[in-house]
């Protein structure tokens, strides 16, 4: 009688994951990948942020000019928009009186970002060359 022997050993091992290591794996994609978005989505805000914060200095330093400059407008407070070159932006101008013949002119800008209303104020003091037989500089 012959014997025959069965090779009981394991089979080679083909490639490929356990499914402890795929489970680890999209465990540690789960957790990470929600803090990766996370700072994106912060990057993004802080960028738009700057950005329309930049560009409302640039409109209201530029209005505060022009308002400086006109003395018409110069003599009353004024609002309005910056156009359809500026959609989104609005701005208002008030003056103050101030000691020794000087007026302080002030210009917000207004926008709204991610719904929310933002503004910057900007201000100016110019001489009044008529009061200065009031108490101006001579």
């Amino acid at each position: 009688m012959t014997t025959t022997r069965h090779n009981f050993s394991r089979p080679a091992r083909r490639g490929g994951f356990t499914l402890i290591e795929v489970l680890a794996t999209l465990l540690l994609v789960g957790i990470v990948l929600p803090v990766t978005m996370r700072g994106v989505s912060l990057a993004l805000a802080a960028a738009s942020n700057a950005r329309h914060t930049a560009e409302a200095t640039t409109l209201a330093e530029t209005k505060l000019a022009e308002i400086t400059t006109d003395t018409l407008s110069a003599t009353t407070d004024g609002s309005g928009d910056f156009g359809p070159d500026y959609p989104g932006y609005a701005w208002a101008s008030q003056r103050a009186s101030r000691d020794y013949g000087l007026t302080e002119i002030m210009v917000r800008v207004s926008w709204a970002e991610r719904g929310q209303p933002k503004w910057l104020t900007i201000s100016t003091l110019k001489y009044d060359t008529s009061a200065s037989s009031t108490g101006g500089f001579q």
